[in-house]
């Protein structure tokens, strides 16, 4: 038997736990749609009625935020492997979901529970194809931007991931709602509102959570540790 043991950074064995429990939860928090005060006033502004977002944009913005604290701490190819990796949880949450769901329920569930488990859990195949394509696409391009304007000489970490987070957020919102409503409805209200509400959130809330993580995983240390 193989003894040898794996050396990994604890930082990066911290927060890349904590990556996957997000890329899961993302979408069960998608289910809720919430009005955030004054961000949802931005809406009446510009003519297009009250802004709401999906509650899974929060579990998004920490990817981001990880993502991009990995790479200021462990390099652009580490972050960007998390961001693959991340894929693993998420295609077995989905399969998981779809076996729950076709299983029989007991007959001792209030009939009222399992239709709302079955309204929040259930999607169509869209849907969740728009979800993984547009995780892998907008998280690799956050990664991407973030390390790019570190080569290009950008030291302002605050600004390296507002200006990340907001275009990843972008193309989060085109690819999304796209694949998955396209043509079954009109979706240039809903992009607007989504888009405008996602960059709002970007940039009051990413610069903050990535000094945080970066600050968690310097204290956590960076050096491969032996586990």
């Amino acid at each position: 038997m193989d003894t040898r043991s794996t050396a990994i950074p604890r930082s990066l064995f911290v927060l890349s736990i904590f990556y996957g429990g997000m890329v899961c939860i993302a979408g069960v928090l998608g289910n809720k749609q919430v009005s955030l005060g004054p961000v949802s006033q931005i809406g009446e502004w510009i003519g297009i009625g009250p802004l709401a977002v999906e509650a899974g944009i929060f579990a998004f913005l920490l990817l981001v935020a990880v993502s991009s604290a990995v790479a200021e701490l462990h390099g652009r190819a580490i972050a960007n492997r998390l961001v693959l990796f991340g894929f693993i949880p998420l295609i077995a949450s989905i399969l998981l979901s779809l076996l729950v769901l076709a299983l029989p329920a007991s007959g001792h569930m209030e009939p009222a529970r399992l239709t709302a488990f079955e309204m929040m859990m259930g999607g169509t195949p869209r849907i969740w194809a728009g979800g993984i394509i547009a995780y892998g696409i907008s998280q690799i391009l956050n990664v991407t931007i973030f390390s790019a304007m570190k080569s290009g000489g950008g030291s302002m970490l605050w600004l390296r991931s507002a200006i990340a987070g907001v275009l990843s957020q972008i193309v989060d919102t085109l690819i999304f709602i796209t694949i998955a409503f396209y043509g079954v409805f009109p979706i240039g209200e809903l992009m607007v509102g989504q888009m405008v509400t996602k960059v709002v959130l970007s940039i009051v809330l990413i610069p903050v959570l990535i000094y945080a993580f970066v600050a968690l995983g310097r204290a956590l240390g960076t050096r491969a540790t032996t586990y």
